[in-house]
């Protein structure tokens, strides 16, 4: 609620001053936006957020109030970027101002980019973390009994992989 005038003039009796509803106008600082981009799932494994994954480059807020988000595709010609675009420009609707979301290849994406609490969502949802062939492990049992069955998962970023211990199949990221 905020107090102010409503009339032009003088006061019409005592006071003269009433209290009107304030319409709420979110935050749009660059950390209340990147806070409100953690809700984004990626697409493809709806366990991590856009953020936990790194694909978030760039937030910014320009002079005018529009809203400008770079994200990092994990490969090339990934088939999702636009999905996770459209879902970027959805959930920063709710700031209510103009939101531009673009594609960077400024910097490549790296599996390094990914947070420790991605990595964690990760394995929890069944995917291996990110990590060379040879030391990858099964995050069923985390048996390093492992073979890849293989290189080409069901998109760029994965590979498929099976547990000998637990005999669980699992995709894993590769690290790039």
């Amino acid at each position: 609620m905020a107090v102010g005038r409503i009339h032009v003039g003088p006061a019409f009796g005592s006071g003269g001053d009433v209290v009107i509803e304030a319409v709420a106008v979110p935050d749009a600082s660059v950390e209340a936006i990147r806070s409100a981009l953690a809700d984004v799932a990626d697409p493809e494994i709806p366990a991590i957020s856009i953020v936990d994954l790194g694909i978030v480059h760039r937030v910014d807020v320009s002079g005018d109030g529009r809203i400008l988000v770079e994200l990092l595709p994990t490969f090339v010609g990934c088939p999702a970027i636009e999905a996770i675009r459209s879902a970027v420009s959805e959930r920063l609707a709710a700031f209510g101002r103009p939101v531009d979301v673009a594609i960077s290849f400024e910097v490549p994406w790296t599996s390094e980019r990914i947070t420790p609490a991605g990595r964690r969502h990760l394995s929890e949802s069944g995917f291996a973390p990110p990590a060379e062939p040879e030391d990858v492990r099964c995050p069923y049992c985390d048996s390093a009994n492992v073979a890849m069955d293989n290189a080409f998962g069901p998109t760029l970023c994965r590979s498929l992989f099976y547990c000998r211990a637990c005999r669980q199949p699992f995709e894993s990221f590769k690290a790039v």
